[in-house]
């Protein structure tokens, strides 16, 4: 999602640019890349407030992130208008309000867990102790589909274990980022969390400044590759998350009617926007035509607009870019003679608005289905035996989530154990815990968050080992 270089002579440029809201196209405001003096003296008033930081007890650190949280909670409607009018996702259904309740949840939940060290090893002769130390700065690069919570998995975590952040939004989505920034600051001894703005230049050098000992990214495999060439710099230690093309599997005689409404958010959430959505949808020759149909239903009632207008439920795509890519997408589909099974209607608004699509009569090779096409078009696919399903479903680069969708849970574990994810869900998608880890396999990056593990993520392990 960001273009970042990891050539360590690239240049910041010191222009501005604009952001703008993605349902009207007005003019936000502009924003002005931060120049290379400005970062060193960021990264450097990091490093200090980090040995501070580190220093206060554990439980001193917890308390501080508690009240991260309730300030996060006090501001909630605020921020969620912010999301809203540069993010576009809408306030109503599962859009900024709850992105901000997420925010919320994903600050207290690491305030709440422990990571005690721990007795590795003992016998008669010698005690290995494990513990868990702060690595120093953090660098985390946010992307634009949602911004605040994704900030949040990344920022809170490192917080609590002892480090600094140096924190990037994404060009697109750089204003609600700094609201945000504000209210956590407000909380926050000074210097701990520091952020910079830009394009990818900017994330470039940030990711590969020598005193940077962790980077954490959300976005693009191109980037997220992109990302591993800057570390090369400094070793920092990565967590990659780079996104999905996430498979469903509907095994044979599902009964969709109870789960359709489960089906449509899986696929069409934030406009499909979401990395861990539900992209390909495998669907029995037999149960084709009723899932079609019961999708094609409920997609017709679920009304799109400004997200600003609490009558609306789905929004517009964040940029002209994405905007671009999911259209190109479509019209390949119509070349190959892809069936269009349903098309939502388009809103009126001059934004970037692309309706819910359904696409049919498609199959592995076809574009849609094998690049990601993080909007609201879902191709869905035809199968005759269980078998051509998942070999069909793990033809993938991306290895970020899959699902599998049955009557028969123990029918749906074994198919599950057989998917090549990071998270495969049954009889849900998508569905992240703040206490259970998250990532990806294959090129959907590597290491995870969430939980217990999330936290070791952020760490580094360090071995006393005592001779008795």
């Amino acid at each position: 999602m960001e273009n970042i270089s990891a050539a360590p002579e690239t240049q910041i440029k010191e222009t501005s640019f604009l952001s703008l809201n993605p349902s009207t196209l007005e003019v936000i405001g502009e924003v002005a890349s931060t120049s290379r003096e400005e970062i060193d003296d960021k990264i450097k008033k990091a490093q200090k407030a980090q040995k501070r930081w580190a220093a206060r007890p554990d439980a001193e650190r917890k308390e501080i992130i508690l009240k991260v949280a309730e300030a996060l909670q006090q501001n909630s409607k605020h921020l969620a208008a912010w999301i809203t009018r540069e993010q576009g996702k809408p306030l109503s259904g599962p859009g900024a309000n709850f992105e901000m309740q997420a925010c919320v949840g994903w600050t207290q939940v690491p305030a709440s867990l422990d990571v005690p060290e721990e007795i590795v090893f003992e016998d008669e002769t010698r005690k290995d102790i494990l513990y868990r130390n702060p690595i120093g700065v953090v660098a985390a690069i946010a992307p634009w589909n949602w911004p605040l919570m994704i900030a949040i998995w990344q920022i809170i975590p490192s917080l609590r274990m002892g480090n600094a952040v140096v924190i990037k939004p994404s060009e697109y989505t750089t204003f609600c980022t700094l609201e945000m920034i504000k209210v956590i600051n407000t909380v926050l001894p000074e210097d701990i969390l520091q952020v910079i703005t830009g394009r990818g230049e900017v994330g470039s050098y940030l990711t590969s400044h020598p005193e940077i000992g962790k980077i954490m990214f959300t976005g693009s495999i191109a980037t997220g590759k992109k990302v591993i060439e800057a570390s090369v710099k400094n070793m920092a230690r990565l967590t990659l998350e780079c996104g999905g093309n996430d498979a469903g599997i509907i095994l044979p005689g599902f009964d969709v009617s109870k789960h359709t409404d489960q089906l449509f958010w899986a696929a069409f959430l934030n406009m499909g926007q979401t990395c861990a959505c539900l992209k390909r949808l495998y669907v029995h020759e037999n149960d084709y035509g009723k899932v079609v149909k019961a999708l094609a239903d409920y997609s017709s009632h679920i009304p799109m607009g400004d997200g600003a207008d609490e009558a609306s439920i789905l929004g517009p795509i964040q940029n002209k870019m994405q905007y671009d890519k999911i259209l190109d997408l479509i019209r390949d589909s119509e070349k190959i003679g892809a069936e269009f099974i349903f098309t939502g209607q388009k809103s009126d608004l001059e934004g970037y608005f692309i309706p819910v699509t359904l696409v049919g009569n498609v199959d592995n090779g076809h574009r849609i289905v094998d690049e990601e096409q993080f909007g609201p078009v879902l191709p869905i696919i035809q199968y005759k035996t269980l078998e051509e399903a998942i070999t069909k479903a793990n033809d993938s680069e991306n290895g970020l989530g899959a699902s599998v969708w049955s009557d028969d849970l123990n029918e749906a574990q074994k198919v599950a154990a057989q998917l090549q994810a990071g998270t495969v869900w049954i009889n849900q998608h998508g569905a992240i815990h703040p206490l259970v880890p998250f990532g990806g396999a294959k090129q959907s990056g590597y290491g995870v968050e969430f939980g217990i593990e999330g936290l070791k993520a952020v760490s580094l392990p360090k071995v006393i080992s005592i001779k008795k």
